[in-house]
């Protein structure tokens, strides 16, 4: 699972094994080791939710989605999800979980991704 935080947005790209797993058992998880004994877990997980959320304590980031929003997922067409949390001090954190499809401008192995829905156009 690929984390990508950039200002107030956290972005989470999930390999078709990891979409089917999050399907199957409701949660997916990963660590970033920084230091010595110092580590960023980050988890996704499906929960009783209105929507998609985030929250983080001590050294982990949990994003929750609703569980019926990903019945299916892993066979259909859907590309993500995503949402918006105010957290105070008129801020808004911007959330998406989305699939992640292969690369259409290099030559990587990527045998867990998606097929990019745009490399026939590529071609």
């Amino acid at each position: 699972m690929k984390l990508r935080i950039q200002d107030d947005s956290l972005r989470l790209r999930l390999t078709r094994p990891e979409v089917e797993r999050l399907a199957s058992e409701g949660r997916v998880e990963s660590v970033t080791h920084i230091a010595l004994g110092q580590a960023l877990r980050y988890v996704l997980r499906t929960a009783a939710a209105e929507g998609i959320r985030a929250s983080f304590e001590a050294t982990t980031l949990t994003v929750s989605l609703p569980s019926g929003w990903v019945e299916g997922w892993p066979e259909d067409e859907r590309v993500g999800f995503e949402g918006t949390q105010d957290v105070g001090d008129g801020r808004t954190l911007a959330l998406l979980v989305e699939k992640d499809f292969q690369c259409l401008h290099r030559d990587a192995e990527e045998p867990d991704a998606f097929p990019n829905p745009l490399a026939a156009d590529a071609k």
